[in-house]
């Protein structure tokens, strides 16, 4: 998948922008504060209908006005996404709207690498939750569906154990019917998690191996109950009676990174360095990309937002020249140093790319 062009309206700091790309890398340079990332941010909502870093839709529209629009050319095909103040988002394909915006999820393959990415190695097991649920979506369209029915049957769930508790009524024929939806769904979420970290572990350690260089390798554990849901709810009834929650099921696993040197095991989150860290969240969002190639046979878009401040000089260019390479699609990235993009890119004379200026919401090609 190839986005040809980029435009915005009201989206940010931006005004309006018309961005023509080119099919491999595409460069945005400017100062801090500039507009670079939400150029990037404008694309990816392009493919999952939200934004990357702030989940307040209304918080992206240009200070005054009351609309933001983003469009964006792939070949013969446009995608269009408008929010009003006030109302929902619109996503329209070819000009037909959904009616759901989960139907356009896998529509246009993208995977994102940003600073922030070193919270899935420090924050919360939901963050790692969502990484996994975002690259399965991606390529299973079913599991996203079996997702959302599983969310809203949790959501049901807890909502009837806080009522209970305050009305000081238990009843557990109604609970088991929300036990019964959960099961279904859930055991079918689990199912298909162990068979993504099956096939994602491998390419995951090929690319860690690729960043560090060294022995060290990398590996992911996904903590789950492997038993029946239904068995897992009813074990934690009295429990979920007390804490008005429910206390088994998908939304409780984990996956645990794990680093190896020396014959030594130990977990990334609370002995690895930054260093570890930076490589060892960049390798996943490598991986992400060969595992969405490898289940869907489409080259995602890679997004590479201020990658810089995670590797040095010398792994930048390699990481250039790979995503530059046949091996990936098209790539767009973000930097603060033009001359030191311009440096790179004079060293990989065959590599096909474009440099843009990007000052306070304006976007110019640069000569």
């Amino acid at each position: 998948m190839i986005l040809n062009r980029l435009i915005v309206n009201n989206f940010k700091n931006y005004s309006e922008a018309d961005v023509p790309l080119c099919d491999n890398v595409n460069c945005f340079v400017g100062n801090n504060g500039a507009g670079k990332t939400n150029l990037l941010d404008a694309v990816y909502y392009l493919s999952f209908c939200k934004s990357y870093f702030n989940p307040v839709d209304s918080q992206n529209i240009k200070l005054g006005e009351d609309f933001f629009a983003i469009h964006g050319h792939y070949g013969g095909d446009t995608a269009s996404l408008t929010l009003r103040r006030g109302q929902g988002k619109q996503m329209k394909w070819n000009k037909k709207t959904y009616k759901a915006l989960s139907e356009h999820i896998g529509k246009i393959p993208l995977v994102m690498v940003s600073p922030n990415d070193q919270q899935l190695i420090t924050g919360g097991s939901d963050l790692r939750r969502k990484f996994m649920d975002g690259v399965i979506s991606q390529t299973d369209h079913r599991y996203l569906e079996h997702l959302i029915a599983y969310t809203k049957a949790l959501e049901q769930r807890n909502r009837l154990l806080k009522q209970m508790w305050d009305d000081r009524l238990w009843d557990d024929a109604m609970v088991a019917i929300w036990d019964t939806q959960l099961a279904t769904n859930g055991e079918y979420l689990t199912e298909k998690r162990v068979e993504f970290v099956r096939d994602f572990t491998p390419l995951f350690s090929e690319y860690y191996h690729w960043i560090v260089g060294t022995d060290e390798s990398g590996t992911i554990d996904y903590r789950h109950d492997s038993r029946p849901m239904l068995l897992q709810l009813e074990e934690c009834r009295q429990a979920d009676k007390y804490s008005q929650y429910t206390n088994a099921g998908p939304h409780k696993d984990d996956l645990i990174f794990l680093l190896s040197d020396e014959n030594t095991d130990f977990t990334l989150k609370k002995f690895g360095s930054q260093g570890q860290q930076k490589s060892f969240a960049l390798a996943l969002k490598l991986a992400q990309f060969q595992y969405i190639l490898n289940h869907s046979g489409e080259k995602p878009i890679l997004l590479l937002d201020d990658i810089f401040d995670k590797l040095d000089l010398l792994r930048i260019k390699r990481l250039i020249a790979l995503v530059g390479s046949d091996r990936f699609g098209q790539v767009l990235l973000s930097d603060t140093q033009p001359g030191r993009v311009q440096a790179i890119f004079d060293e990989l004379p065959t590599l096909d790319h474009k440099i843009f200026q990007v000052d306070r919401g304006s976007v110019t090609l640069n000569s």
